[in-house]
């Protein structure tokens, strides 16, 4: 008990001795005043960051001076022109490829020289070329290339349709494709129609800009003499 009193008074100075060293600092008054001062100010640069805000503006782009009177361009898709023709009805009957008949040298020979015969005949002063037939241009691709030289000098500097007539006047309407310097969509109706035949020959003579008059030398085929008259 005399243990614990001591201890009890010995407490009570120490409180009594720092509450007097507070005083002397005035920490009671400091203590009272921090809690009734206003809450601190923000920073003015946080303030100036909340309140900014982005404005976006309209500017009209600048123009040249000879190009500012008028008006603004305006851009859209335009249709392609494509040279087409009419399809014209085929026979479906079946071409049996596997059974190609192929000319002999001398049959081909012979059909070119009966062409040239024949072409010697006809007006030099129209413009006329002979073409042999190969498979490829009769059957399966159905494509048939002309002269280069021919084609430059002759023919439209574009693609066009060119028309092909029979010796009988009826008329084929062809894709001819400059680029390729030859004869595309429509070709096979002719040379299906006509039954045309690898090694026979063809004389093509351009009767004006677009058309071409074709006359059929067959291979093993009778003379085209009588094509004179």
């Amino acid at each position: 008990m005399v243990a614990a009193s001591a201890y009890e008074e010995s407490r009570r100075k120490r409180v009594e001795e720092n509450r007097k060293r507070m005083e002397a600092l005035n920490l009671p008054l400091l203590s009272r005043a921090l809690h009734k001062s206003p809450s601190p100010k923000s920073s003015p640069l946080k303030s100036f960051k909340k309140s900014r805000t982005t404005e976006k503006e309209l500017v009209v782009v600048r123009r040249s001076g000879r190009l500012a009177n008028l008006p603004s361009p305006v851009y859209k898709e335009m249709p392609i022109v494509s040279v087409s023709i009419p399809r014209r009805c085929i026979s479906n009957r079946h071409r049996d490829l596997s059974n190609r008949v192929y000319a002999s040298d001398e049959a081909r020979m012979e059909a070119l020289e009966q062409a040239e015969n024949l072409m010697s005949g006809l007006k030099s002063d129209i413009p006329s070329f002979i073409k042999s037939m190969l498979q490829s241009h009769v059957s399966g691709g159905f494509w048939l290339g002309l002269p280069v030289h021919f084609c430059k000098s002759n023919l439209p500097k574009g693609d066009e349709v060119m028309t092909l007539i029979d010796e009988d006047g009826n008329e084929y309407p062809t894709i001819y494709l400059k680029r390729k310097t030859g004869l595309s969509g429509g070709w096979k109706g002719f040379a299906v129609a006509h039954d045309l035949a690898d090694g026979d020959a063809l004389i093509f003579q351009l009767i004006n800009r677009t058309t071409f008059k074709v006359y059929i030398i067959r291979a093993n085929g009778p003379s085209k003499d009588k094509q004179l008259e």
